[in-house]
Formats: structure tokens, C-alpha cells, sequence
């Protein structure tokens, strides 16, 4: 009876250290929501809710993650700018799309002044953080194992973009 006893306050222990893990991770978030005044597009927790479906806002507003393979965008090879979903802000051409095989929409370059990083340490690792300039919106993570001539992937959500066909098939 002591094992499970023990056992089970181990249990709770544990339980109790990852809900202050996730609490913190909550807050964190929320603070850096609120420093969303800085960017040049703002909106309230509740305008964003509005403006944008319940997956979008929890990738965009909460930086979640997609599943792989999920988004249509993945599959999206005609000539075009892709866009932030919050924003509408062109982010990257088509030209520097690639396929990385991560089941998520990859480019090796952003447009001038179209996103800012950031470190995220969250999930126990350290990686850079993609945001969208102007709106602050969580657009996924870049890494330095892409191709050339950047070597970079931006590892984007595809429900964090849109798609903007090119009128004249160049982009």
C-alpha cells in the first residue's frame, strides 16, 4: 500500500510541476501578446478571435503547430507571394519555396522586412521563432539546414499563410 501510495503523490507531483510548466508557458504568451501595441497591425484578443477560425488563431495568436501534411499550401507550386493569414502581409515568393519533405510549406528566403525571429525555448530545446513583422502573428521556425544559396528552411504553417496567385505567373 505505500508503493501506490508513494506512487501516486509522485504522480501528482509531476503533474503538479508540468501544469506550472504550461501555466508559465501560458503567461508567457499572453505577455507577449501584449506587447502586440508595438507592431504596426494590433488587435484585441477579441478581434483576433473574430478575424480568424479557431486552428488559425491557436497557431497565429497561441503558436501552435499544424499537424504534417495537413495543409494544401504544402502542395502549392504555382507562381505567387504567400501571405501572413493575420495580416495579409507578403511574406515569401514562390520562387524560394522548396520541398523539405517536413510535410510543412519550406522556403529558403523571406521578403525584405516581411518577418522578425525570436528565440523560443519552449518544449525543452531552443529554436528560432518565426513572427510576422507587422502583426507579431507565429508563423512557424527557421533552421540552418536548408538549401542553398541561404541555407536556410523556413519551416512555415500553411494555416499561418495565404496564397496569392501571380498575375503575370511570375513571383
Amino acid at each position: 500500500m505505500t508503493c501506490n501510495r508513494r506512487t501516486f503523490f509522485r504522480f501528482i507531483g509531476a503533474a503538479s510541476l508540468a501544469g506550472g510548466a504550461a501555466s508559465m508557458w501560458n503567461v508567457t504568451r499572453a505577455a507577449d501578446s501584449g506587447a502586440a501595441a508595438a507592431y504596426e497591425v494590433s488587435h484585441s484578443d477579441a478581434e483576433w478571435h473574430k478575424m480568424l477560425n479557431d486552428a488559425q488563431y491557436r497557431i497565429l495568436r497561441d503558436a501552435g503547430t499544424e499537424r504534417p501534411f495537413s495543409s494544401p499550401l504544402n502542395d502549392e507550386h504555382h507562381a505567387g507571394t504567400f501571405g501572413c493569414a493575420g495580416c495579409k502581409l507578403p511574406l515569401f515568393s514562390s520562387k524560394t519555396k522548396f520541398d523539405s519533405g517536413t510535410g510543412w510549406p519550406s522556403f529558403y528566403q523571406p521578403l525584405d522586412r516581411a518577418v522578425i525571429t525570436r528565440t523560443d525555448k519552449s518544449f525543452g530545446m531552443t529554436r528560432d521563432e518565426v513572427l510576422c513583422r507587422r502583426c507579431g502573428s507565429h508563423l512557424g521556425h527557421v533552421f540552418d539546414d536548408g538549401p542553398k544559396p541561404t541555407g536556410l528552411r523556413y519551416c512555415m504553417n500553411g494555416l499561418a499563410l495565404t496564397f496569392t496567385p501571380a498575375s503575370n505567373g511570375v513571383s
